[in-house]
């Protein structure tokens, strides 16, 4: 499979599985999702989807907090 899938293409079976492990060792290595949706051509919703189904323990969101 390649690493730029179409925008709207269906990826399932195998090629989901595999795509989800690939993002999630990427994600693991410090990658945030919108980086990696731009690197596969996909949307921030599709790959945040594919690491929740591949068992990633999603980091909290950075930048500045507001005090009250």
């Amino acid at each position: 499979m390649n690493n730029a899938l179409r925008k709207g293409t269906r990826v399932a079976g195998e090629d989901r599985s595999e795509l989800a492990v690939r993002l999630k060792g990427r994600y693991d290595a410090g990658e945030s999702i919108r980086q990696l949706a731009a690197a596969t051509g996909r949307s921030y919703g599709f790959v945040h989807r594919l690491l929740l189904e591949a068992g990633v323990e999603l980091r909290g969101r950075g930048g500045a907090t507001r005090k009250a």
